[in-house]
């Protein structure tokens, strides 16, 4: 079976926000959701950071750990997992098999046809079930009342961040974004938020949570302190932990590994074993791809998928930390979907650098590069602007930019082509 060949087969258009085709795979399955226990991450980012460091700290302390993150990098099979190995393609035909009978049940029934993201959601839930895994760590896709993950549960709901980002979807204020993700707190649990500059948006956590009666854990900046870092590491203080290690690079690492620390402490009030070994190696030995990850030596070549505004300005907070002095090449291309002009914005106003547009892998899914350099000459005439085809931004870049770090910034889609093109060479 063509796995990628099936999944292009479901409706790819927009829906009303609701969980009737989620709660419709659940009945057919027997209600796998309510036979597993989850930790729920929502987010504007942060999310797969902070689902990576809690799976590997309960992987580390010996638990069973199904794990659903999207987007995939290059396969699908990467979005479910359990202690870290992808669902092989055997396992990922049978449960297609299984399931396929229902989703033409569906189809059959409802005048809007069941989307790639609730099938494969569902999919994943069966999956973990099957595989009798301990505990799930599922990362929400969009927003989180309406997200297809928001059908379970979840032990402890975390919400990592707020910033704008689906505005189409989630609303245009960071206070109706905040209400969305807010949807994904349950009655009688936990929750996890780190805390916002905004009052209101803080407001609105709170409330949600007293009207659930779910317990907040609040993460504030005073909780955490002695902070350091070099190019290798970032070491602080969480309350009562000292001198926690982070390899991921940035300082919102620190807040997302506060996050991990305050879930497995809360884990540990419901009798998990989780000791301060599995935390620090969980945290420790995290890794993420797409993420101010280097991908290639002389040059150095980065990879940064970020491409909202709050993403973009984490990322130049960290070329503030580690590549301050050093000259830049940026290889950049966005989605249509995306802000791009508020994204170029920062970009362009950060630093004399110098920027190579491209069309991505898709031309009718990402902004032209015509438009986004017309668009930065309204910026800056400062800077050296380029417009060019993936392939030939990369061969570019690196025969003509040897001395400067060159990153590639923007989407997560066209990872896969950069790893085939990098290792072409």
């Amino acid at each position: 079976m063509d796995i990628e060949k099936y999944y292009t087969n479901f409706f790819s258009g927009t829906k009303d926000p609701s969980l009737d085709a989620m709660n419709f795979f659940m009945e057919r399955l027997g209600h796998p959701e309510k036979k597993l226990k989850f930790i729920h991450i929502a987010g504007t980012n942060g999310k797969g950071s902070t689902t990576e460091m809690i799976s590997n700290i309960l992987i580390d302390a010996g638990y069973k750990v199904g794990k659903y993150m999207t987007p995939q990098l290059i396969k699908l099979n990467e979005r479910t997992s359990i202690n870290n190995i992808n669902i092989t393609d055997a396992e990922f035909e049978a449960l297609i098999k299984k399931l396929d009978i229902f989703v033409q049940e569906y189809n059959s029934s409802h005048s809007t046809n069941v989307t790639q993201f609730e099938f494969d959601t569902a999919l994943a839930i069966e999956y973990f079930y099957e595989k009798n895994c301990d505990i799930v760590v599922l990362e929400a896709g969009l927003g989180g009342t309406y997200d297809c993950t928001n059908i379970v549960h979840a032990l402890i709901s975390i919400i990592t961040s707020i910033g704008l980002d689906h505005m189409d979807l989630l609303g245009n204020t960071l206070e109706e974004i905040a209400s969305q993700k807010a949807g994904i707190i349950k009655s009688n649990s936990n929750t996890i938020f780190v805390q916002h500059t905004k009052d209101s948006v803080n407001d609105i956590i709170i409330n949600r949570c007293n009207e659930v009666n779910s317990n907040l854990h609040l993460i504030k900046p005073e909780d955490i302190s002695n902070y350091s870092y070099n190019m290798d590491y970032q070491s602080f203080n969480y309350k009562e932990f000292e001198n926690i290690i982070v390899r991921l690079k940035g300082e919102k690492q620190i807040y997302n590994a506060s996050i991990a620390i305050e879930c497995s402490k809360i884990l540990m009030n419901y009798n998990y074993s989780i000791s301060e070994t599995n935390i620090r190696n969980g945290i420790k030995n995290a890794t993420i791809k797409a993420r101010l990850e280097k991908l290639y030596e002389n040059p150095t070549i980065f990879y940064e998928g970020g491409h909202n505004l709050p993403a973009i300005e984490n990322f130049l907070n960290s070329l503030n930390m580690y590549f301050k002095n050093r000259k830049k090449v940026y290889i950049f291309q966005i989605l249509k979907t995306k802000d791009y002009k508020a994204v170029l914005d920062k970009l362009i106003k950060y630093d004399n650098s110098t920027f190579i547009f491209t069309d991505g892998n898709d031309t009718n899914k990402y902004v032209k590069k015509e438009d986004l350099l017309e668009y930065a000459n309204t910026l800056s005439k400062d800077n050296r602007y380029y417009t060019m085809k993936l392939k030939d931004a990369i061969d570019f870049a690196k025969k003509e930019y040897k001395d400067e770090i060159i990153f590639i910034l923007g989407s997560f889609y066209i990872y896969g082509d950069v790893i085939e093109l990098l290792k072409d060479e």
